[in-house]
């Protein structure tokens, strides 16, 4: 599948739709209503024209319930592991597409699990990829104007794979 000449933002958060709706009027963006990653999904958002393509279909979404539930001690790690062989498959077969950026709303309501996968499981990758906001749609389209510009994601191939290893803050730590 082509790769979309766009720039790529997943919106994250309870009011993503909201958002992404508010979005939707703006000359430029074209503002898509996803849902689950899918085949269709990454052909609509690899077939875009304009200069961005913000969507609310998370690629790695299986992925970080598996790794939060992980680290929460609601599963096992047999689940994260069948969740990122999914993704890397789906990935190498062009049916999820990496956004170029997250937009993660509300983090400061997130629980703490979420916050570090966001903030630092997925972030460690990407650092300047995965960007805070309000759930708002005037904070999101500010913020388009002034993407910060870094490096992008590595192969998810190269990276999905050791996410186990990736401990949230305070884990692991031995009890006094």
């Amino acid at each position: 599948m082509a790769a979309s000449h766009a720039t790529v933002v997943a919106v994250v958060g309870d009011a993503s739709a909201d958002v992404i709706e508010g979005l939707s009027a703006l000359r430029g963006v074209d503002a898509l209503q996803l849902g689950e990653p899918d085949a269709d999904g990454a052909r609509r958002i690899s077939a875009s024209q304009g200069p961005y393509v913000v969507h609310d279909s998370d690629p790695l979404g299986h992925v970080a319930h598996a790794w939060v539930e992980f680290f929460d001690d609601r599963s096992t790690g047999g689940a994260l592991d069948v969740e990122v062989a999914q993704a890397v498959s789906a990935f190498a077969a062009g049916e999820r597409v990496m956004p170029d950026y997250y937009v993660v709303l509300e983090p400061e309501s997130l629980e703490p699990t979420w916050r570090h996968w966001w903030f630092g499981a997925l972030a460690t990758m990407a650092p300047r990829r995965v960007l805070p906001q309000p759930a708002a749609a005037g904070s999101v389209r500010k913020l388009l104007r002034q993407l910060p510009t870094g490096p992008g994601w590595a192969a998810p191939d190269q990276w999905l794979p050791k996410l186990a290893f990736t401990v949230p803050d305070g884990r692991g730590l031995l009890a006094p």
